[in-house]
């Protein structure tokens, strides 16, 4: 008999499957986080207005929810191996686009193009999850996941604004496709087939079975309340280079150090966050970070000049609420498909949050107002302001994911207990001892 704490840990296998989705969501989340810190490098280089730049940021969220639609109704008929395999090397190639770019038009275009491919990787990943790992697990590796975010904050950004400072801006790109291609070698030859949603019965025509699953009233709770979690970052996130050295009145090299300690931070919380998820009730975790966040954002987008071991701290602080959000609720969300389902739904859900990201990078840059590329944004707060208004329905929509997520959760215990007194009965009818 395995004692409870044997169950809980990670098999050889499952931490091989977790190292090779943290270490692609460590790729696909720098390539799109490093476009907020070089946004006032690229802006004065290239010349840009901040609605230029907001479509340059939104373009990579429109490509990828577009894609992910077309792609939903065929999600769940593959192996997913070799999905993630496909739109990773897809990704790959889009980011090369990007580092061989020398025009707006240029970068516009492979910003589309790493979209397409590089913003189904992330619903490919959640699937993986789902089906591989029980939903009690699932809090822990969605933290270890996110570090990937971390990391990218710890090593990826200052590396890369160190080589964009001496190399140009395209050179964090070309970095991401080396460490990329190694990466998507490893996932060959070390991932085994993950195909057992296919023994599952789903609809012949996958225009139906994108149908089906979006028209499933339990799904679209989850695909709003995904849609506003990710609205508020991508309205704030492109605007943060910008407001910290022309408002906050920081140097470039003290701009990589918030990178470098936040990172350091989200590196140490994830693994903490996530195991919390796990042992306590997820959407009380969810509401508490929900608070703090409004609390450091209302702070963050009224800042004036202040002392930089204040601004360090305030941006670990904004670490807690972002992911003490984004683990519980994306663990949540999980729940929400069936296994045939959860290919569909992954797609359609991260299609919706990268739309949504995308008019949101837009209404940002028509919010905000730069006079010249050196002058102070202005209306950073009414960002602020707009992203708690978000906050706060976004909260009401994660309690509804949650009652469904119990409810599911308190049936499926319910079919078996009544499946092992029905296998009981059968014993004592034909006189033998049950279970």
């Amino acid at each position: 008999m395995k004692t409870e704490k044997q169950i809980s840990r990670f098999s050889r296998d499952q931490i091989v499957i977790i190292t090779i989705l943290a270490m692609t969501q460590f790729t696909v989340v720098l390539d799109f986080m490093v476009m907020s810190p070089m946004g006032d490098l690229l802006m004065k280089s290239m010349h840009l207005t901040t609605k230029q730049f907001g479509v340059a940021v939104s373009g990579y969220a429109f490509s990828a929810g577009i894609s992910g639609f077309l792609t939903a109704g065929f999600a769940d008929r593959f192996d997913r191996k070799n999905l993630l395999l496909f739109f990773y090397i897809g990704f790959i190639a889009g980011t090369l686009l990007c580092g061989l770019a020398h025009t707006y038009p240029m970068l516009a275009f492979a910003r589309i193009v790493t979209g397409i491919f590089g913003g189904v990787i992330g619903s490919i990943s959640m699937a993986i999850v789902a089906d591989l790992f029980p939903i009690e697990k699932r809090g822990r590796v969605m933290g270890f996941m996110q570090m990937g975010f971390g990391a990218s904050q710890v090593l990826g950004v200052p590396i890369s604004l160190s080589l964009a400072k001496y190399g140009g801006w395209q050179s964090p790109f070309l970095m991401i496709v080396g460490l990329g291609s190694l990466i998507w070698i490893t996932a060959l030859i070390k991932l085994k087939p993950i195909d057992r949603h296919l023994l599952s019965p789903t609809d012949n025509n996958p225009l139906q079975h994108l149908w089906k699953t979006i028209q499933n009233k339990e799904y679209r709770i989850g695909y709003l309340a995904t849609a506003l979690l990710a609205m508020g970052g991508y309205m704030m996130m492109p605007w943060g280079s910008s407001f910290s050295i022309n408002n906050l009145h920081i140097s470039q090299f003290q701009f990589i150090e918030v990178y470098l300690v936040s990172g350091m931070a989200s590196l140490l919380l994830m693994p903490m966050i996530g195991n919390l998820s796990d042992r306590i009730d997820k959407f009380l975790l969810f509401s508490l970070a929900s608070a703090w966040m409004i609390i450091m954002v209302l702070i963050y987008t009224n800042l004036t000049p202040v002392p930089f071991w204040l601004l360090l701290s305030i941006n670990i602080f904004f670490m807690v609420g972002i992911f003490g959000r984004m683990v519980p609720s994306m663990a949540l969300v999980t729940g929400l498909p069936q296994m045939h389902d959860r290919g569909a739904f992954m797609s359609v859900n991260a299609s919706l949050q990268q739309l949504s990201g995308g008019f949101a990078a837009v209404a940002g840059g028509l919010i905000v107002i730069q006079k010249t590329n050196t002058s102070p944004l202005e209306h950073y707060n009414i960002l602020g302001i707009v992203n708690v208004c978000v906050t706060l329905v976004s909260v009401f929509l994660v309690s509804r994911v949650n009652v469904v997520v119990k409810n599911r959760k308190k049936t499926a215990q319910l079919a078996e207990q009544q499946t092992d007194l029905d296998a009981s009965s059968i014993f004592e009818e034909l006189g033998e001892p049950g279970f």
